[in-house]
């Protein structure tokens, strides 16, 4: 039926196109498969960003978990740069032709807009175009005028005068939200907004829809949100209301050190460029993965699933915090370990990574006390959050349900001998330690009891059939068991305080007395 507009299209800028083959996919889905191909070949996924790595990270530690990255910072650091170089990760998609909200050929009804809904075949009947990447980008500037009209859409008066009923959707006339249907929604100064107007984002985010009760109407919506926003204490910011600040991951993004920042400037002076108008023209080979790809076949065992559990309960009774994480701290903390996990092209989960995790995922989602807040360095604050963060996870360790009887001072002498040697090929190395062997044994056959239906393949795999790993996943399998014997011995006292100079421990914070 489509094959007409495939021909056609594939002897334009899009060769080798197929409509017939093409499967729909959402934004979600065509970040994560750009940002892990660019991973798997070892290639900066945001070269157009100098510096501020840690921040580029969480970005699309954010984006590998299908979330939406929140950043704040004052002026001039390079938030609305970093959205729009994310458009460079998605790849042109086929629209039918006119649609004002982007609609794919493909797509059943429920999911078009009214226009082409009322068409038996819209993309026979309009025809079908290509969007680029950097087409898939609707801005929403925020300030205290920015409104439904703005954020959602108004009436076409024209129509009304034509005729159609006021209630009618095809009166509607769509604008930030829906422009930024399949693609990226960017909310510049997200806190400048009024709060009643932010709240239209909500069901947005949880219910992937807009909602226009003077309709009657909900459109499905496909977009990621990135929205940035001056910290609190600053003039012109309105709160942003909970339920929402639950969905998005807040990224503290700071300005590039010195000699980035000069970097930055020697690369961004003027210059004449002779190619200031063709660099769009381009032909694309368009490449769209299949659904295996995206798969998440990382793996997080079983005491790195209970330590980000148990660490944010911890945060629902820490005295540093005034507001408490909620249930989707647990599952983003788990998510961004992943995510940790796949942007180190690696395939088992340790300590760092909960630890990275944790930190984006409580950032919006638990609140210090307000004594411990300064708006003078808010720096300083997100710091004392991420810190918030390893401390619960240091709690989470102390109150681990592993129970061995240890035979200390052997564990600690094997383990001295361990670190002076080197943990590089420790599956090997271990068979040496009868000790570090048996502790790091009985922790990996605890699995047996702890291994649910909800885990992926790759670790359903692993937990029941160890023998069939492959040597680099049971290697990163063993240093992860590893580490948190570790940290568990360290917690009961039987190794000294140099064990930090050789894995990764999680500190208690160290800037006031618990209260």
């Amino acid at each position: 039926m489509f094959g007409i507009f495939s021909r056609y299209k594939s002897k334009e800028k899009y060769p080798g196109f197929d409509l017939d083959s093409y499967q729909p996919l959402p934004i979600t889905y065509h970040l994560r498969y750009s940002i892990l191909e660019k991973v798997k070949k070892r290639e900066d996924v945001l070269p157009d960003i100098q510096g501020r790595e840690e921040v580029k990270k969480d970005v699309l530690r954010a984006l590998l978990s299908g979330a939406h990255p929140y950043l704040v910072s004052e002026e001039g650091t390079g938030k609305t740069r970093l959205a729009r170089s994310l458009t460079k990760l998605l790849p042109p998609i086929p629209v039918i032709k006119g649609c004002p909200y982007n609609d794919d050929p493909k797509w059943p009804s429920y999911l078009l807009c009214p226009r082409c809904r009322e068409s038996e075949n819209p993309a026979k009947e309009y025809g079908i175009e290509f969007v680029s990447g950097e087409r898939r980008f609707s801005r929403i500037q925020g300030n205290e005028y920015t409104n439904e009209a703005k954020l959602l859409g108004l009436k076409d008066i024209q129509a009304i005068a034509q005729g159609r009923s006021p209630s009618d959707p095809q009166v509607f006339t769509g604008t930030g939200v829906f422009r930024a249907n399949r693609g990226i929604l960017f909310v510049d100064e997200l806190p400048a907004i009024r709060t009643k107007v932010q709240v239209l984002l909500h069901p947005v985010l949880e219910e992937k829809k807009a909602i226009l009760e003077e309709y009657n109407w909900e459109h499905p919506l496909d977009l990621v949100l990135i929205a940035t926003g001056n910290p609190q204490g600053f003039a012109h910011v309105n709160e942003v209301p909970r339920p929402l600040l639950d969905r998005l991951e807040l990224i503290y993004m700071d300005l590039p050190e010195k000699e980035i920042e000069k970097e930055i400037m020697l690369k961004e002076r003027f210059r004449v460029k002779d190619d200031y108008y063709h660099a769009a023209e381009q032909v694309q080979i368009i490449s769209y993965p299949n659904l295996k790809e995206l798969e998440r076949n990382v793996i997080a065992p079983w005491w790195i699933i209970d330590l980000v559990n148990e660490a944010v309960r911890h945060s629902r009774k820490c005295g540093w915090l005034d507001k408490k994480a909620s249930i989707r701290g647990t599952t983003k903390g788990i998510d961004h370990t992943y995510a940790s996990v796949e942007l180190a092209n690696r395939k088992v989960a340790n300590l760092k990574d909960v630890s990275e995790g944790l930190k984006l995922a409580l950032r919006g989602r638990i609140g210090l006390r307000p004594d411990l807040i300064d708006f003078d360095d808010i720096k300083k604050s997100f710091t004392r959050s991420d810190e918030v963060a390893e401390d619960l996870l240091w709690n989470a360790l102390e109150d681990f349900d592993f129970h061995y009887e240890w035979n200390g001072e052997k564990f600690a002498s094997e383990l001295n001998s361990l670190f002076s040697e080197g943990t590089e090929n420790l599956t090997y190395k271990l068979q040496r330690y009868e000790e570090l062997s048996r502790v790091i044994g009985q922790l990996k056959n605890t699995a047996r009891e702890k291994v649910t239906n909800d885990l992926n393949e790759a670790e359903k795999e692993l937990f029941y059939y160890p023998e069939r790993a492959d040597r680099k996943v049971l290697e990163e399998y063993n240093y992860s068991a590893l580490e948190t014997v570790v940290n568990l011995a360290r917690h009961k006292k039987l190794v000294d305080e140099s064990v930090k100079e050789k894995v990764f421990v999680p500190q208690v914070v160290s800037w006031s007395q618990k209260k």
